[in-house]
């Protein structure tokens, strides 16, 4: 399999492992910073996380057709690095008695804003890397290490923070994004460069979000994912709220109540190709996209003792696994479905978006919870999800790029 990818793609999936690792081992990092050092209110913390994704994604819009109109390779390099920079500026306050919450929220938003624009390029990059028939194998492989990263990162983050201190996740997370750098300069050969410059109208501005509202199959898409994910987020500090608050669960109880199940993660991505090779791609994007739906309102009913945590792994795994096929089949059809010349943007626009309704969700919740009570807002949230499938397209047709009139209408779309 790693032949037929490619050297090439070999060390674009070793430098995503990487620091898809240190981003897991850093799990809620700032979170614990500020409640063990700076000694801050859930409200504050809660607010931190909301704040630097929706800053951080207002921040990148502009960065859209800067990433659209460039060499992709630099521009993730460039992002490896600003993220390594912001982070590893935390440790050196820490170490000075100088660490501040300000700081914690401006390195948030940086952050954010720089995974948004690495995102987008490295899309974009991706679908001109790979041929289209091995797209899906490619996902597949991402989505595998993501999941894996997930099982083992916050165990393995809780135990370095109980050992070396609250900064040492920080510190593992800013290096691996300096080795991710140096695996995408090892990526070698020679990209196509860029069509013409960047421009700073507000029709390049907006083109992302033209292209993906102008194509009736990416709108729906596009709005079942952008709201599923913010349904399935939102609800989870209340959820830990009420596990390790209320429900008396250790946080070692509720770390391994979420680890375990992304092992269901790791069998979905496996199950992807194989899946659609038998019953097509729109078949698994609609009935995976379906189930994937149904297990979050389960958490509403979570219990104390042993029979609670069992609820919760069980709901977590039928979820994840769901996701874990989904996943990579509506990564590879988006890639496909958008045109070359709008890829990066459109995959901005979507991060932006997802990102921008994940953190006012976040924050509708916990205002919702401050009134209503963590389990009330954790089952609305859950209810909300079973009618998201209607969001989706009835049918999945082939690329818009690939016919023939969509290089026109989408020129319209953008002049």
């Amino acid at each position: 399999m790693s032949e037929r990818l490619g050297r090439q793609f070999g060390w674009l999936w070793s430098a995503y492992a990487i620091s898809t690792a240190g981003t897991w081992l850093a799990f809620d990092a700032f979170s614990m910073l500020a409640i063990l050092v700076l000694h801050v209110d859930a409200a504050r913390v809660s607010l931190l996380a909301a704040v630097g994704l929706a800053v951080g994604a207002l921040v990148a819009i502009p960065l859209g057709p800067w990433v659209e109109f460039r060499s992709k390779r630099p521009v993730m390099v460039s992002m490896d690095l600003v993220r390594f920079l912001a982070l590893i500026s935390v440790p050196v306050a820490y170490f000075l008695d100088a660490l501040r919450y300000w700081q914690l929220a401006v390195v948030a938003i940086v952050v954010a804003a720089a995974d948004v624009t690495f995102t987008a390029a490295s899309g974009a990059y991706l679908k001109s890397l790979i041929p289209r028939p091995l797209l899906l194998t490619a996902n597949a492989r991402f989505e595998s290490t993501t999941w894996t990263a997930t099982i083992l990162g916050p165990p393995l983050g809780g135990a370095a923070i109980a050992v070396f201190g609250p900064i040492s996740t920080v510190v593992l997370n800013a290096v691996s994004f300096v080795l991710s750098a140096i695996g995408i300069r090892c990526i070698g050969g020679v990209e196509n460069p860029p069509s013409r410059v960047a421009g700073y109208r507000v029709a390049e501005l907006r083109a992302g979000w033209d292209v993906i509202t102008g194509d009736p199959i990416l709108r729906r898409l596009f709005a079942n994912t952008v709201l599923v994910n913010a349904l399935i987020l939102a609800p989870l500090p209340l959820l830990a709220v009420l596990m390790m608050g209320s429900l008396g669960f250790a946080p070692w109880q509720y770390a391994l109540s979420f680890a375990v199940p992304c092992v269901g993660g790791i069998l979905g991505a496996r199950m992807a190709r194989p899946l659609v090779a038998r019953f097509g791609q729109s078949s698994v994007l609609r009935t995976a996209g379906i189930a994937r739906s149904c297990w979050p309102i389960g958490l509403a009913f979570v219990m104390s003792g042993s029979g609670g945590m069992a609820l919760v792994i069980a709901v977590q795994f039928g979820l994840v696994l769901c996701c874990g096929i989904f996943n990579p089949v509506y990564a590879t059809y988006r890639l496909d479905r958008l045109p070359g010349t709008y890829a990066a943007r459109a995959l901005s626009a979507w991060s932006i978006s997802t990102k921008t309704t994940t953190a006012l969700m976040t924050a509708a919740w916990g205002l919702a919870a401050s009134i209503t009570g963590p389990r009330i807002s954790i089952a609305l949230a859950g209810a909300l999800l079973l009618v998201t499938p209607l969001l989706l397209p009835r049918r999945f047709p082939v690329s818009a790029s690939a016919r023939p009139e969509a290089a026109g209408k989408l020129r319209e779309l953008v002049d």
